[in-house]
């Protein structure tokens, strides 16, 4: 058992995430000796990379939007994210295709944005300009002021609630939407984006459409090399800073010692004056601290609470090219809207229909397949498993053949050149991620379910665990996660500032110098 080294503080991060990293990056350019334990052979969390005859697979996330939350992490290093990585602005945003024939491409580009709304619905184009006001005016507050702000105290909750009442918080993103536009094409194109972080449009609260106008500000982005290649600039960064990254160590145990824990990995129980879990919120009270008095009640607490959908998402490789009548970002509405997402979110079957997501990744960067083919990711939200007890091992061989058929209709006999395929579903979010109930976005972004209403960001019972990621403030998402990590890790600084009787100066990055 490895003794305590009272010479420097140290910290261990749990899960090699975007938030385990982010948290990690942070610690270590604040002077905390940090270690960063991963249980898979690869960093990245849920964008692991999975390669299979020469085609390159992101697991996924594959959105990179905010990208200023990234560079904020090398510009605080001294670095800059380009010498680490190429951001690839990507256009249109999406390109959004329903089942009666009618496409429409979310652009940055105004007039032509425009000129598509007003072929939906002339009246919506004065509706778009305030819904582009109010998602403003949303952003500004919800995403600028309090995305990186930790709420401790439910009187954090209470001085920022008058706000988000004026804002129409209470209200879910399709209400909000439905406020501006009368169109039901352009109210699905506005209020889709939450699924992306694992809300249904008509439960999740209307201060997620900030996202609109995040998009539109700072664009929506692919790294060249795929998502893994940004997880791999993120880990040069953090042992460029002397980090220490360990793969193919799952931690198994937290325990409690003196002001501080032991982490239990691999058969060694290193001592740490602080932890922080990117680890799913849920599982690190159940199992990571299950002999812990108290965290089996602290599970059971969250084992109530409304978790996200989860996903089947099926990739897949053709030995001809298909990238040249398609966008890199696709979604492709099924015949129903409110009816299929109510049944994802509710339902205790599998629906018959469907309505995908399809990452084309070769469009913006060929060398994700050898010469010649392309590589693709399809997505399809489903219940997660606490709703719906399905046999995955079983179902997911047929319900690939179902969604290969129904991409035919955009990509002509595609059954026929496909050459390699693997799949994900909610038992691959339960078993390799273990995550709760096999929810793909963790604790799902109601509005009781957000800010002081989520898991802290502190632990309240042991001050030395904190959590990063998409279970706790702000949320899912690549913003949501990176931004966690930082309110996290200002957190922990303040917290050992106080220890010791000092103030923790905070830079403008939201990180400030620790010494020992």
């Amino acid at each position: 058992m490895a003794s305590r080294d009272t010479r420097t503080t140290r910290a261990a991060v749990v899960g090699a995430g975007f938030g385990g990293l982010a948290a990690a990056i942070r610690l270590q350019a604040a002077g905390i000796q940090t270690t960063l334990f991963e249980a898979r052979d690869k960093p990245g969390g849920r964008a692991y990379v999975y390669e299979d005859d020469g085609f390159v697979f992101d697991a996924g996330p594959t959105v990179i939007t905010a990208p200023e939350s990234l560079e904020e992490l090398f510009t605080l290093c001294g670095r800059r994210l380009e010498d680490y990585v190429e951001l690839i602005p990507i256009e249109p945003f999406y390109r959004l295709e329903w089942d009666d024939g009618k496409r429409f491409d979310y652009t940055n580009d105004d007039e032509a944005l425009r000129a598509q709304i007003h072929a939906l619905n002339p009246a919506d184009v004065a509706g778009y300009e305030r819904f582009l006001e109010y998602s403003k005016a949303v952003f500004d507050e919800g995403y600028t002021n309090l995305v990186h702000t930790p709420f401790l105290r439910f009187w954090d909750m209470l001085k920022v609630a008058p706000k988000l009442v004026r804002l129409g918080a209470q209200r879910s993103v399709y209400g909000a939407v439905s406020r501006f536009v009368e169109s039901e094409h352009l109210r699905q194109a506005l209020s889709f984006h939450s699924l992306l972080i694992g809300g249904s449009p008509f439960e999740t609260s209307a201060i997620y459409t900030l996202i609109h106008h995040l998009e539109r500000s700072w664009g929506v982005h692919f790294p060249r090399g795929g998502t893994g290649a940004l997880v791999n600039a993120l880990v040069r960064l953090f042992e460029e800073l002397g980090g220490e990254i360990r793969l193919s160590h799952p931690v198994d145990r937290l325990e409690p010692e003196g002001a501080g824990a032991r982490v239990y990995a691999c058969g060694q129980a290193p001592y740490f004056d602080v932890v922080v879990s990117n680890a799913d919120v849920h599982h690190t009270y159940d199992r990571l601290l299950h002999e812990v008095p108290g965290a089996a009640r602290r599970a059971k607490k969250l084992a109530k609470k409304r978790w996200s959908m989860s996903l089947f998402v099926l990739y897949f490789g053709t030995d001809r090219l298909y990238r040249d009548d398609l966008a890199h970002h696709t979604i492709l509405f099924g015949p129903r809207y409110k009816g299929l997402i109510d049944e994802i979110f509710h339902g205790h079957e599998l629906a018959e229909d469907f309505s995908l997501y399809l990452h084309a990744p070769t469009v913006t960067d060929p060398s994700l397949a050898p010469p010649g083919c392309d590589s693709f990711y399809v997505l399809s939200p489903v219940p997660n498993l606490g709703q719906a007890d399905l046999d995955w091992d079983t179902i997911a061989p047929e319900y690939a053949d179902r969604i290969l058929a129904a991409l035919e209709r955009h990509m002509p006999d595609l059954r026929q050149h496909v050459v390699t395929r693997r799949w994900t579903t909610p038992f691959t979010f339960r078993d390799d991620l273990r995550s709760h109930l096999g929810a793909a976005f963790s604790v799902a972004p109601t509005l009781t379910q957000s800010a002081w209403f989520r898991p802290h960001n502190r632990d309240a019972k042991h001050s030395w665990l904190y959590f990063a990621g998409a279970g706790t403030h702000p949320g899912a998402g690549v913003p949501g996660v990176v931004n966690s990590a930082k309110a996290t890790a200002q957190l922990i600084l303040d917290d050992l500032a106080a220890r010791r009787g000092e103030a923790a100066p905070a830079t403008s990055h939201g990180v400030a110098e620790v010494t020992s």
